[in-house]
């Protein structure tokens, strides 16, 4: 997901159809907590985008990309710096953006300004909230659906451009959901089932 987006947007400034790329994304931890890490702001949300600089370094050559981030033509930001900006000439990209409370992806989708695009990625089955938060994509997808101008691709494990292991181990944990959800339903099922009565009883 990200790879394509990064391709996306590397080809939009190539062609000049925009002025620069601002890449974002959630500093949400998988089982971890920001604040243990050492540094400053600056060095504790740098793990969190190194995704994205890997994406970057792999369409264009390292000391290039380097330029246009000095140069701000490039810019690689944390959600949270995003608020109070409206980003014009700009090929915006959310990553990871399951992990994004509806608030959030409702701001960053109204920093798009004029002659700018969005791409905004993520993966529903991953979500590192904490279980009673909202996901802002799982939102997103529900009140947008009927939005103009705004399409949704969605991609299966047969998709997946990793290591061939990758989509055998995806597919299995795919298979494990789904029989645990089919037990779960049928366990519902069997609790709001009335019950019957033979004859005589």
């Amino acid at each position: 997901k990200t790879y394509l987006a990064m391709a996306a947007a590397v080809s939009a400034l190539t062609r000049k159809e925009v002025d620069r790329i601002v890449l974002c994304r959630p500093a949400v931890e998988a089982g971890e907590r920001l604040g243990f890490l050492p540094g400053d702001v600056a060095e504790k949300v740098d793990p969190y985008l190194r995704p994205l600089y890997d994406a970057l370094y792999d369409m264009m050559d390292f000391s290039q990309a380097q330029r246009l981030i000095e140069r701000g033509t490039i810019e690689v930001v944390p959600l949270a710096f995003m608020r109070g900006r409206t980003l014009g000439d700009a090929f915006l990209i959310l990553d990871e953006a399951q992990n994004t409370t509806p608030e959030q992806m409702k701001m960053f989708l109204t920093r798009v300004g004029i002659n700018s695009k969005a791409v905004i990625t993520g993966d529903v089955t991953q979500i590192d909230l904490p279980e009673d938060a909202p996901s802002g994509l799982v939102d997103a997808i529900d009140v947008l659906k009927e939005a103009k101008g705004i399409g949704f691709v969605y991609f299966s494990e047969k998709d997946v451009m990793r290591h061939p292991l990758v989509q055998e181990i995806l597919a299995a944990y795919e298979l494990r959901g789904g029989n645990a959800r089919a037990a779960r339903a049928g366990a519902a099922a069997a609790t709001a089932a009335p019950a019957i009565e033979e004859p005589g009883d």
